[in-house]
């Protein structure tokens, strides 16, 4: 739904049948790909191919969960994008697949982890102060030939090169979901062709100001899904944002 209220034109998603089923319960717009058997792996891999040679920006990871034959299925899928310089966003369980075999990627890519996937992605302890923590992301991203999106009270956006500080959102966005609401806002940009470095800084900036807009509705009670609304006003007046920060405790 994030993508969609980017403005991508079509976001197609790929589950198992059972999942997938459920998804397409909820909406119409949603378009699925209903994979056999419990999870991703390579009996139902060539289902995947047939849709990542036809789109423009591919978001792998959230609810992907860590089988083995998933993960090499996740490096495969890699390789294909890598060859027709397709953008991906990798998140979630997708970075923790790709840490198994980490290496600098051929495609534009943005990767978002928060905190401990960072952790588990570098192999590294994210460091204690924000400076050292920044001299991390850029080189972890200037190594992984990526942009990487370091979720946190602040976010670090670097591709090793530029890095940008991103300061919206506020605490109630802990809640668990806001992260995929996250990679659908930057895939959904990806997808317009803005270049993944670009497409982080600002999808961390409309991301963040939706949370703060359903803060001053709803508190610290939000759910993920309350950010879908405001997507669409931040990207149609992003200044509008600095109205909802003056009006924050």
């Amino acid at each position: 739904f994030a993508a969609l209220r980017t403005a991508a034109d079509i976001a197609t998603i790929a589950y198992p049948e059972q999942t997938a089923t459920a998804i397409s319960s909820m909406s119409p717009a949603l378009i699925t790909i209903k994979l056999k058997g419990k999870h991703l792996s390579s009996s139902n891999l060539s289902a995947v191919h047939e849709h990542l040679e036809s789109a423009t920006a591919v978001v792998l990871g959230p609810g992907l969960g860590l089988h083995n034959e998933t993960k090499e299925v996740v490096n495969q899928i890699i390789e294909q994008l890598e060859k027709t310089k397709t953008p991906l966003l990798l998140d979630a369980d997708g970075l923790k697949a790709f840490a198994d075999f980490k290496r600098k990627l051929g495609c534009p890519t943005v990767l978002t982890p928060h905190a401990r996937e960072y952790e588990i992605l570098t192999g590294e302890k994210l460091p204690i102060s924000f400076a050292d923590k920044v001299q991390s992301v850029q080189k972890a991203a200037k190594k992984l030939g990526a942009t990487i999106l370091l979720k946190g009270p602040v976010d670090v956006i670097s591709d090793g090169v530029q890095t940008k500080y991103n300061f919206t959102g506020n605490p109630a966005m802990t809640v668990g979901g806001t992260g995929d609401v996250l990679s659908g806002v930057v895939g959904g940009l990806l997808a317009m062709a803005t270049k993944p470095f670009n497409a982080a800084v600002a999808g961390a900036f409309v991301n963040g100001a939706a949370g703060d807009f359903v803060a001053i509705e709803k508190g610290c009670h939000m759910l993920p899904t309350d950010l879908l609304d405001w997507i669409p006003v931040v990207l149609d007046d992003p200044m509008s944002h600095l109205e909802v920060r003056s009006n924050q405790p």
